[in-house]
């Protein structure tokens, strides 16, 4: 499995080698062992969608003798084109119903034994992919955990709901169910995922519920929600973080501009001072919380009068955490056709400076954890030529794949100390120092 994209799409290939592996199929890790190479793809924005195709060349160009399938969200989105213009790829299978799977690689081999290629197959999204996962990527002690599919947002810029269609969201009691699994097995951190959290429901229940229902398992782990829209948090959700603090405080909210004329193009409702308010809730309900955001900037019609207003807004909120993105043009949305276009270099520009007054708040904030102790969760082991041993962990505050990490430094020598450190594993570190948008520690 050769992975692209977001943690939703990792969550769907990991069901997808689960049902392999259930089917009789044998995942490995050595590509030049795999009669199949299935690439997840990426289809979001024109960066994302380059990288997934130059991986069908790559992969074929180094393992010619593997069948390449194609899947996730691009092959989904552009299966006609792709199978009509890419002669390297053996299938293509879309992210609608993972379940048939297994008989889709069956038609390919079928396919090759009569020298043909098997048809593409894109399924129309209905319910939400889920199941029980009997593969993770990445190491045993952390998990994501799809909660709702799709999105009806429907912001002029994302070419999401095309993707992945309108919004539908899981049953509690599965979600539940699979959370106790994972805690069960050793994970410690489970990272709520979907295009929107803040759209979940079930029957008049929405996210609140759900989190009430999840404080209620038993166990020593973590929950952090990620990705709620800033035009339908709501703050009730609060409570459940302030009566139980397995929930950690961090909130993912993408407010993408502070412009208001730019935020009600991008069809939300939100304003310069709504969004601000709404931090300012957050903060004055969990004074410890930590905030991660996105800008898009060069959004047609965004003036530089628009840009300063972003940043100020950037520095009014403060997050932790920010990505800044220039604005991708995606066929079949609504922005595609908008006028006032911004030159690339421009938002490039802009984004840039984004970036480098969130890089001063993110050091600001990282310096006023030197000195304390913290609590972090392992993730890998760096082999060193010394006898000070050194190991990558995050701690609460520190998202997988998109915040910064932490280093932790120990004595290799020492067997009380090494034997704490390996992957999946918490330990308590005394952070040394902010270098960047990492912290340095050493175990205590």
């Amino acid at each position: 499995m050769d992975q692209h994209g977001c943690a939703k799409n990792q969550t769907d290939g990991e069901l997808l080698c689960s049902f392999l592996e259930k089917s009789g199929f044998k995942y490995t890790e050595n590509p030049e062992q795999a009669d199949f190479i299935i690439i997840n793809s990426c289809g979001f924005i024109q960066s994302a969608k380059k990288e997934s195709i130059n991986a069908v060349y790559n992969v074929k160009a180094a393992y010619p003798n593997a069948k390449i399938i194609l899947a996730g969200c691009l092959a989904e989105r552009y299966a006609d084109e792709l199978y009509n213009s890419m002669p390297e790829l053996d299938g293509i299978f879309g992210n609608g119903d993972l379940s048939k799977i297994t008989q889709y690689m069956k038609k390919v081999i079928a396919a090759d034994k009569k020298q043909l290629r098997a048809e593409p197959a894109v399924f129309p999204q209905q319910g939400v992919c889920a199941g029980e996962r009997t593969r993770l990527f990445g190491f045993k002690g952390s998990a994501f955990v799809k909660i709702t599919e799709g999105c009806s947002n429907n912001c002029s810029f994302c070419a999401i709901p095309l993707i992945r269609g309108a919004v539908r969201s899981r049953c509690s009691k599965e979600i539940v169910e699979e959370i106790k699994t994972l805690v069960n097995s050793g994970v410690y951190e489970i990272n709520l995922i979907g295009q929107d959290l803040a759209a979940y429901k079930e029957g008049k229940n929405g996210l609140a519920e759900l989190l009430k229902k999840i404080s209620k398992i038993k166990g020593h782990f973590i929950v952090r929600t990620l990705y709620i829209h800033p035009d339908h948090f709501n703050t009730n959700i609060l409570e459940v973080f302030k009566n139980d603090s397995r929930f950690v405080p961090y909130f993912d909210i993408p407010f993408q501009s502070g412009d208001d004329q730019i935020i009600h193009a991008m069809n939300r409702t939100g304003t310069f001072k709504k969004y601000v308010e709404l931090v300012k809730k957050i903060k004055s309900e969990l004074p410890q919380a930590v905030l991660r955001t996105t800008f898009l900037t060069g959004f047609p019609g965004e003036t530089d009068e628009a840009a300063e207003k972003t940043k100020v807004f950037l520095e009014k909120i403060s997050p932790l955490w920010s990505g800044c993105f220039p604005y991708s043009r995606e066929e079949g949305t609504p922005a595609f056709s908008f006028k006032n276009k911004v030159p690339a270099r421009t938002a490039k520009q802009r984004a840039a400076v984004l970036e480098q007054l969130q890089s001063e708040i993110t050091r600001k904030k990282l310096e006023k954890y030197v000195g304390k102790e913290l609590e972090i969760l392992i993730e890998e082991i760096i082999s060193t030529d010394s006898d000070e041993g050194l190991a990558i962990g995050r701690a609460w505050f520190q998202a997988p794949e998109v915040d910064g990490c932490t280093v932790i430094r120990f004595d290799s020598d020492d067997n009380t100390q090494s034997s704490k450190i390996f992957p999946g594993n918490v330990i308590k570190v005394l952070v040394l120092a902010c270098t960047g948008p990492d912290l340095d520690s050493r175990i205590v």
